[in-house]
């Protein structure tokens, strides 16, 4: 299959670092890239069934969650045709027709209200948690145990905000300065929500063999209700461990842009733009481990 760089479909109505979107009225058309980005860089390469895993294993969690949050999904594109047949009139080109590429990559959403805050859930102390808690025993305002060590388990899950931000690193919040931002209703009913998919989604993948050690997701307002919206639960979004190769005390193997991450490490990059081509192993490593989170979790193949 063919990488999928960049779309060039009428009425853009966002381009992010993977995702790109389109406006189709009142809903909105996601499109999931092959495109990778690493350390706040989008690479000049991409991987293969990047985007077609993303989209496919965030339909599979929005509907397995949706009993616990709404959220923005309204139709999972699986074929152009159809797209053309229910959203052609939708684009103001006559005769219009959508790209195959759409198939299996994209998703028909509701618009929303985003809340620029990214909600992270960490069950797991790993990361920037982990080098903050080495430095203050605490992340992001929150104590947690002396003498934890590196990728142990938490007594209990902490929910850890940042701001949203469309370039650079996004900030560490706490709660104060989230209640500040937001009020403190919407606050609590956004920690109790993100608490509530992690704790379900990490039970449902601890059976099958993987670890859901952190993640984050988004939450935006259609008329006034909160659903869940862009992506949710996939290798971009969360820290993905191999159970059975999970030992506290060290860095953990995970099914993300591991490779990626270690290969321009090693490399020597600055990491300024513009960001290395990877070499060739190292992209298909990267696409395995996306590959393979997704026929864990979902028993299918990709």
């Amino acid at each position: 299959m063919e990488l999928l760089l960049e779309t060039d479909l009428p009425n853009l109505y966002r381009r992010g670092k993977v995702r790109d979107t389109y406006d189709l009225g009142d809903r909105l058309l996601m499109i999931a890239t092959d495109r990778i980005s690493a350390f706040d860089s989008v690479l000049p390469c991409g991987i293969p069934d990047k985007g077609i895993v993303l989209n496919q294993l965030s339909a599979f969690w929005f509907q397995k969650t949706a009993h616990l949050v709404p959220n923005h999904v309204i139709d999972v594109v699986d074929d152009a045709e159809w797209l053309n047949r229910m959203y052609g009139d939708r684009v103001c080109i006559s005769n219009y027709s959508f790209p195959p590429y759409v198939a299996r990559r994209s998703m028909i959403v509701r618009k929303a209200e985003r809340i620029d805050i990214e909600c992270v859930v960490r069950g797991y102390i790993s990361g920037s948690a982990w080098a903050e808690y080495k430095e203050r025993g605490a992340v992001t305002g929150i104590h947690l145990p002396q003498g934890l060590v590196e990728s142990e388990k938490l007594p209990e899950p902490v929910f850890t905000p940042t701001t949203k931000a469309e370039t650079g690193h996004d900030q560490p919040l706490t709660m104060t300065e989230m209640n500040k931002l937001l009020g403190e209703g919407q606050t609590q009913e956004i920690e109790e929500k993100s608490m509530a998919i992690y704790r379900y989604a990490h039970d449902f993948a601890l059976e099958r063999g993987i670890i859901i050690a952190d993640t984050k997701m988004e939450f935006g307002l259609v008329d006034g209700e909160m659903i869940l919206i862009d992506e949710l639960l996939t290798p971009d979004s969360s820290r993905f461990w191999d159970a059975s190769q999970y030992q506290a005390g060290h860095s953990q193997p995970s099914f993300d842009k591991q490779p990626t991450r270690d290969w321009l490490t090693a490399s020597g990059w600055n990491k300024e733009p513009p960001a290395p081509m990877l070499p060739p192993d190292v992209i298909e490593q990267t696409a395995q481990r996306y590959r393979e989170a997704y026929r864990r979790l979902t028993g299918k193949e990709i």
